[in-house]
């Protein structure tokens, strides 16, 4: 039995689009003049709101406003994220024999939307949100504690689609899984020096079970 932790925005969720519609609208409101585009995320050292904010050229005064209403509209949005193709199937495989947990710099809230919506609720032990204190790292290794203590596990691993994600498993000393079907190209993955790379969703089952 294994800890599979999935990282949200770009590795389960499809949310690029609502990422830079949002993240347009927001600036708009505070009066950031920015056209947003993909490359505000794709070349981010630390994937987080904050961090796309900054590349926005959003104001540090104004940062903490432009991650809540961007969270807000995630929220507000009628319905969850797409799921990217064949991560439902993946998400019930692992969920059979594994322990599933998400760490994200979403909020719990939106995660736990998409997850009911795609019928994964019952598949997830426990959702890792921005409004729980700490590093992705410090939540990797909380994850850890909460579901390792007492059991032999076989292994630990992190699934992202960010340099971030990557930095963060190895700093919580995790196998770490870089996607590339998420936000971040890979080259700018392989900077990290992932332990593996999935270019499928099928791809995970391969490098998890063998």
């Amino acid at each position: 039995m294994a800890l599979i932790i999935f990282d949200f925005d770009g590795v389960l969720a499809d949310t690029l689009n609502d990422l830079i519609q949002f993240g347009q609208e927001v600036c708009d409101e505070l009066g950031v003049q920015h056209v947003v585009k993909k490359d505000d995320l794709g070349n981010l050292e630390i994937m987080s709101f904050a961090s796309f904010g900054r590349a926005c050229e959003v104001p540090e005064h104004l940062v903490d406003e432009f991650v809540k209403n961007c969270l807000k509209r995630f929220a507000e949005k009628k319905s969850p994220p797409a799921i990217f193709d064949g991560l439902s199937t993946i998400v019930r495989h692992f969920a059979i024999n594994n322990t599933l947990a998400i760490v994200t710099t979403n909020s719990s809230q939106n995660v736990n939307a998409f997850l009911a919506e795609h019928g994964l609720d019952e598949c997830v032990h426990a959702v890792y949100g921005i409004d729980i204190p700490g590093s992705k790292a410090q939540k990797i290794s909380i994850a850890q504690n909460q579901f390792s203590a007492g059991t032999k596990r076989e292994a630990v691993f992190m699934i992202g689609d960010s340099l971030s994600d990557i930095r963060a498993a190895k700093e919580a000393s995790v196998t770490s899984i870089a996607v590339t079907w998420g936000h971040q190209s890979l080259e700018y993955l392989l900077r990290g020096n992932p332990d593996h790379v999935a270019h499928f969703p099928r791809d995970l089952i391969e490098i998890i079970e063998k």
